[in-house]
């Protein structure tokens, strides 16, 4: 009996550990994934946020924290369908380190209905910046493509092994609709498996999905890429992309102004 009690707490221990190093690496990748994104909010080589306010998707609570202290916008907001547990402490002792207000939000990119609740409440028409760190891929809202990777695939009940399409002639849009710049920094990683992917929502861009992708955002928007370097996508210089991919596992990039 007391054997027993000492293995459930142990494994108990065990679980509570995990968490705590997931929460680690949580903010250790936050702020590495800052230094490689912070150019993105800036204009002419300058970041200013002076009274900018941030929409973050996808949130991973941390990344608004950081913002706040470095950059100083006026508000921060965060959504995502399932926020982490330290949400609500960030939020309440953020108070204590920055004058940005920040708040987070239990909800999805495509829920409409509280995605206007929640501008009304904050008092934003439309916010500066959308950012979507790593979240991207899980954005996906078409009926699954998995046979395109896997002529064997067949879905199931549970979808664990289907993956969305990709709609950016939906999303796009869609966060241009809530900011006027959106910045995008995502893993470029085409030939590896996603571990986060819920159901049907994950699953790497392949690198069939991208070319689609920057075609589309090359002729729709103002397109700049971050990182790897800085330059203007367009229809010259992306013929020119697939060698600079090749070399990286992350990028960032920004749009803005739907075109037409």
């Amino acid at each position: 009996m007391h054997e027993d009690r000492a293995r459930e707490r142990l494994l108990k221990l065990e679980d509570e550990l995990e968490i705590c190093k997931s929460n680690l690496q949580c903010w250790t990748d936050s702020l590495e994934e800052l230094a490689e994104i912070q150019d993105a909010f800036g204009t002419d080589g300058q970041v200013n946020l002076d009274r900018a306010t941030v929409l973050d998707v996808g949130t991973d609570c941390v990344k608004p924290l950081y913002i706040a202290l470095k950059f100083k916008p006026y508000k921060i907001i965060g959504i995502d369908e399932d926020l982490l547990p330290f949400a609500s402490d960030i939020k309440l002792k953020s108070k204590l380190l920055t004058e940005t207000k920040i708040g987070f939000y239990d909800c999805s990119l495509f829920d409409d209905q509280t995605i206007q609740k929640i501008l009304r409440r904050e008092k934003v028409n439309k916010f500066d910046f959308v950012f979507v760190s790593k979240t991207l891929h899980h954005l996906r809202t078409a009926k699954c493509v998995a046979k395109e990777r896997d002529k064997n695939h067949k879905c199931t009940e549970d979808e664990k092994d289907c993956i969305y399409g990709f709609e950016e002639k939906v999303i796009f849009p869609r966060l241009l609709e809530l900011g006027d710049r959106v910045l995008i920094y995502e893993c470029y990683a085409p030939d590896e498996e996603d571990d986060d992917k819920i159901r049907g929502r994950g699953g790497y861009f392949t690198a069939k999905e991208w070319k689609r992708m920057f075609e589309y955002l090359a002729g729709a928007c103002n397109f700049y890429f971050i990182r790897p370097q800085q330059f203007i996508l367009n229809k010259q210089t992306l013929d020119n992309l697939d060698p600079t991919l090749k070399k990286v596992d992350t990028l960032c990039f920004c749009v803005e102004d739907m075109k037409g």
